[in-house]
């Protein structure tokens, strides 16, 4: 019996779960490189940050690995980031969110390859406070296009779109400087914000930010609560939430309408 939606075969299932665990194995390997300030083909195989033992094919097969390894490397025994299995579910979850959102189309390739961009900038973001011009960048300049011959934005709603979210973005930055003479959003944020707004559309941005600052505000409270001595005040990265916040609205943004003009 088919326990998914008739358009979806337990094939295309298992096949989206399989790509999604190998792209998020190289995306954890793009994070850990990029922080290292190392490239993705020099060192050309990984290895131990501690011992430098060279990891075996068998030694990285994603989760998998980590689970029968029980998260420590095999030849010095010291803990594994959790952030390799926490990446690889997160590529695996999106792969088949999308998957029932979308089907087997070519907006699953599209979403997916945006998605790991968003994925790879956030937990470089986390790390660093850092978004990445090789990243931020070339998605900004291929969100328009693809957005445009992909989605029902067609080439005005996808440039208005890149103009609006990054353009407001520009200005909150300004604003937050002239009034507080510091820098409340980084370049990084508002060039994010280039490839956000021209995938999300003008109509699904104010759902995005909406999102974003809710989730951003919420984390920061929780962080004031288990951590007594972080200030009020105390910078958080926010490029993940934009990154959460436009995931979600690809996900749900149209349900979201249909179901807030009905009610």
């Amino acid at each position: 019996m088919n326990l998914y939606p008739a358009a979806i075969s337990n094939t295309m299932l298992c096949s989206a779960v399989l790509i999604g665990a190998v792209l998020g194995s190289f995306y954890a390997c793009a994070v850990y490189r990029y922080i290292a300030g190392q490239t993705l083909i020099n060192p050309p195989r990984s290895m131990c940050p501690d011992c430098g033992h060279q990891i075996k094919w068998y030694e990285n097969i994603p989760l998998l690995s980590y689970i029968f390894l029980k998260g420590k490397c095999s030849a010095c025994e010291v803990t594994i980031s959790h952030m390799y299995p926490v990446i690889e579910c997160g590529s695996i979850l999106w792969a088949v969110l999308l998957l029932f959102a979308y089907g087997p189309s070519p907006l699953w390739i599209m979403y997916m390859f945006f998605g790991g961009l968003m994925i790879v900038a956030s937990f470089i973001d986390l790390k660093t406070f850092i978004l990445p011009d090789i990243i931020t960048i070339p998605g900004s300049i291929l969100a328009i296009p693809c957005a445009a011959l992909f989605t029902n934005l067609g080439w005005e709603g996808a440039i208005l779109g890149a103009g609006i979210g990054g353009g407001l973005f520009w200005s909150l930055r300004l604003l937050y400087r002239g009034l507080k003479g510091i820098e409340g959003l980084g370049l990084g944020d508002v060039k994010i914000m280039f490839m956000i707004g021209a995938l999300a559309g003008p109509q699904n941005l104010p759902l995005v930010i909406t999102v974003s600052a809710f989730t951003a505000l919420c984390s920061g409270l929780i962080m004031m609560v288990v951590d007594r001595k972080r200030e009020y005040g105390s910078m958080i990265p926010f490029g993940p939430f934009l990154a959460l916040g436009s995931m979600l609205s690809i996900l749900y943004a149209e349900p979201f309408w249909i179901w807030y003009l009905q009610g």
